[in-house]
């Protein structure tokens, strides 16, 4: 793999796009957004919300059906406490300020992740947009808080090992749907595209069971500045990959 970020078009749009189901979205580059400019890390994740608000806009345009965000991983802990602090009252005011919009645009919200560590009054929060949205038919976005996918795993073969031992459930019995059952995104269909900001050219703990067929498409800009073009790259970039799924084209 090349050290350099892959050339995104960036071309008018045109013709046809191939628009996948589920687009996964690594938010990355707040920081080194905000630095550029001069201003505080806080600032770049303030920037970062409304570039999710875009995000969502031009998912529901687009017709995508699953948007699942990485909005803060379990590895985030290690930031200081002021910046973790920040973040979740970005989160709380986002919901609250953006809880009615969601439902006009008729979005259905789920949260994945592990509540470990979670104040209570948080966990609320996110219980709430939830079961306020539960109803919602339209696009289902799926906000991945608190989450790292090794401990998703780590989780579900737990929970397939307590299942084994009370003779609810038999070795030979498990198989790949098994594990998929007992993830945090059971009944959600796996990710087609992921898409990451910043330049970087990794996946960093998102997904990774889910990512096994993903169509990866790394995008120069930092997540505050993602907009239509952007997105349009990316389904542009999608449209022109050949999706084998270890077979072989007819």
């Amino acid at each position: 793999m090349s050290s350099k970020p892959m050339a995104i078009d960036a071309r008018p749009e045109s013709g046809s796009l191939s628009i996948p189901r589920h687009v996964g979205v690594i938010m990355d580059g707040n920081g080194r957004w905000a630095k550029a400019r001069g201003l505080t890390r806080t600032e770049g994740h303030r920037a970062g919300v409304e570039a999710v608000r875009r995000l969502v806009d031009l998912a529901i345009r687009h017709g995508v059906h699953y948007l699942t965000i990485f909005s803060f991983s379990s590895e985030n802990w290690s930031r200081p406490p002021e910046e973790i602090g920040f973040i979740f009252g970005l989160l709380r005011r986002f919901v609250a300020s953006d809880l009615a919009r969601l439902m006009e645009q008729n979005v259905r919200v789920r949260v994945i992740g592990s509540r470990d560590g979670l104040e209570t009054g948080l966990a609320r929060i996110l219980d709430q947009v939830t079961e306020e949205t539960a109803g919602n038919t339209g696009l289902e976005l799926v906000i991945a808080f608190n989450y790292g996918a090794r401990a998703e795993i780590v989780s579900a073969m737990r929970a397939i090992a307590r299942k084994i031992a009370s003779g609810a459930l038999s070795p030979d019995e498990i198989g790949e749907e098994t594990l998929s059952a007992h993830l945090y995104t059971d009944g959600i269909p796996d990710p087609d595209l992921i898409i990451r900001t910043s330049g970087e050219m990794r996946l960093s703990n998102f997904l990774l069971w889910q990512a096994a067929y993903a169509e990866l498409v790394f995008l120069d800009s930092y997540w505050p500045d993602f907009g239509d073009e952007d997105f349009l790259a990316a389904l542009r970039a999608y449209t022109d990959r050949e999706r084998r799924f270890g077979g072989l084209t007819t």
